[in-house]
């Protein structure tokens, strides 16, 4: 491996948004790390992908909803690479369409367990291996939250919403807290995105079902998302405006 490659991991990378966002960065050069929490034959699969086209990419599992899954996955990482210039908070969950007054106490505890605890726990321990603090050389967080946030999804998931509403005051805060560290920290806002994400929550079509109400009369496509998070991710460091692909012949003519 090219120990001078930066090392990206994204959560929940084997399907949908992750998956397209690893095979982007691996073109862009990153190292990735492919995480799962139980699908080992899709994570694997990405990470055929992206060593057909000359990427170097690692499978590991972790779920996000349990504090020894992320110790894992960071360990794993650290052994592998030796380092972390990037991290996708994209791991999340939907449940099954419901009112409030429907939701049981269990739901919603895995619900913010996963969606909102996991995603800091992760921010945390990606904080530790790139702040300068801790003689870290800088990178990048890109939290993945939802226009649910915005819109409320009410009859729904409004617990879903809650928890995209939560990862929103995240970021900024983050965001705030270490920009003087080498870190940068976003968020993308992705609407309806056609992806299985439906279909875990009980609604398979959803995305198709819904393309009358959005004004491009589609559902987005996973990649799109993608190239969101990849520009995002171009700029290691805050302070730099130059992306870290380009050469520093590119660098001196842009």
């Amino acid at each position: 491996m090219n120990a001078e490659k930066p090392v990206l991991l994204v959560t929940g990378g084997s399907r949908g948004i992750g998956a397209a966002v690893r095979l982007g960065a691996a073109l862009q050069g990153w190292r990735v790390a492919v995480n799962y929490a139980s699908n080992a034959q899709a994570a694997e699969k990405v990470v055929a992908e992206i060593l057909t086209v000359g990427g170097e990419a690692m499978a590991v599992q972790g779920d996000v909803g349990s504090e020894a899954g992320i110790a894992t996955m960071f360990a794993a990482v650290d052994e592998t690479f030796g380092r972390l210039d990037g991290l996708v908070n994209n791991a999340g969950i939907v449940d099954v369409p419901a009112r409030i007054d429907e939701m049981s106490a269990e739901r919603l505890e895995r619900m913010f367990r996963i969606n909102v605890t996991g995603s800091i726990r992760c921010a945390a321990e990606a904080v530790r291996r790139m702040s300068n603090r801790y003689s870290g050389k800088g990178g990048v967080i890109v939290n993945v939250s939802s226009m649910a946030a915005v819109l409320g999804s009410g009859g729904q998931y409004v617990d879903y919403a809650a928890s995209k509403g939560a990862i929103d005051t995240f970021t900024l805060g983050l965001a705030r807290e270490v920009a003087t560290e080498g870190i940068r920290v976003n968020a993308v806002r992705p609407g309806v995105i056609d992806t299985d994400i439906h279909a875990s929550g009980g609604l398979p079509d959803r995305a198709r079902d819904m393309a009358s109400s959005i004004p491009l009369q589609r559902a987005g496509e996973a990649s799109e998302v993608a190239d969101s998070i990849l520009y995002l991710l171009s700029l290691r460091h805050p302070m730099s405006r130059v992306p870290f692909s380009m050469s520093a012949a590119d660098a001196k003519c842009s």
